[in-house]
């Protein structure tokens, strides 16, 4: 079952672009990433999936509902970690995320200490005293206090320690094992690799590229590196190699097709290295950049 319908949703802040004919699923249950550099459109998309904004054309479904006109209902069951936060600076953080916890049904008591406790977040501080770090790791309990069904995570990591960034991916992926499914926005693309199941690659407000993680790395191309005397990018021109560079007489590059042409090709050279291997997600990334 789709979680998160979107259907050519687009948004122009007056005659500026924000995203253009957006279109995608995430399954329930999934874990879905979603990439792009700043300005490509990720927040908007997000913003636009919340009800924040409204489209100027195309529609977006949530649990099966219209997030335009459903909004505040679907939101009960939401989580929310934007890429910026913003709070009451005179508050204490355990009043804060009582007065968060009093717009959901239920008693979030426990569930608000044990991830306090988790994320090492000193309750009775004001928030005016917490680092940039330690008003993420607020707004984290904020967003799962309720425990929601549906989780939007935007650059969630930003301000983290690293060991830290390690605590929260293992809550994500102990929230994911109890069914719920997150939306996973970021520009770190070593982040997503290590998360998400899926990705769809924004590119100027566009969809460049919606697949499996691991079909994106392993069907798509191939990373290839050869090291042979007086080697100029010229001798591996073929069809289906792109993104050629040279390096300290090591020529690299891109390869989809048939690995055995490859082969062929480079066999006839004086070889003193070669490397055939998957690229990572980040190379994948640059290359529908260029």
């Amino acid at each position: 079952m789709s979680v998160i319908e979107v259907s050519k949703l687009t948004k122009y802040y007056g005659k500026s672009r924000g995203i253009v004919d957006v279109s995608f699923n995430e399954e329930q249950g999934e874990i879905f990433g979603f990439i792009g550099p700043n300005g490509a459109g990720k927040s908007t998309t997000i913003r636009l999936l919340l009800s924040l904004i409204h489209p100027t054309s195309g529609s977006a479904k949530i649990f099966g509902k219209d997030v335009t006109t459903h909004g505040p209902e679907i939101r009960r069951d939401i989580g929310y970690l934007p890429s910026e936060v913003f709070y009451y600076e005179g508050m204490k953080v355990i009043d804060l995320l009582k007065y968060s916890a009093s717009f959901f049904d239920g008693d979030c008591t426990q569930r608000m200490r044990e991830l306090s406790e988790y994320m090492e977040l000193e309750m009775n501080r004001r928030i005016s005293d917490l680092s940039y770090g330690n008003k993420k790791k607020v707004g984290i309990v904020q967003g799962l206090l309720h425990s929601p069904k549906l989780l939007f995570l935007d650059e969630p990591t930003a301000g983290l320690d690293p060991l830290m960034q390690r605590k929260f991916f293992d809550l994500i992926r102990k929230e994911n094992a109890r069914g719920v499914t997150v939306f996973f926005s970021s520009h770190i693309l070593g982040e997503v690799q290590r998360l998400c199941n899926r990705v769809g690659i924004i590119r100027e407000g566009k969809i460049v590229e919606i697949s499996d993680i691991r079909a994106l790395q392993k069907n798509n191309y191939k990373k290839v590196c050869v090291t042979a005397k007086e080697l100029k990018p010229a001798d591996v021109k073929m069809a289906g190699v792109t993104n050629v560079q040279t390096d300290n007489g090591t020529v690299s590059f891109f390869f989809k097709g048939d690995i055995n042409a490859v082969v062929k090709k480079i066999g006839g050279m004086k070889l003193e290295d070669v490397t055939i291997e998957e690229p990572t997600l980040e190379e994948i990334f640059m290359h529908y950049y260029e």
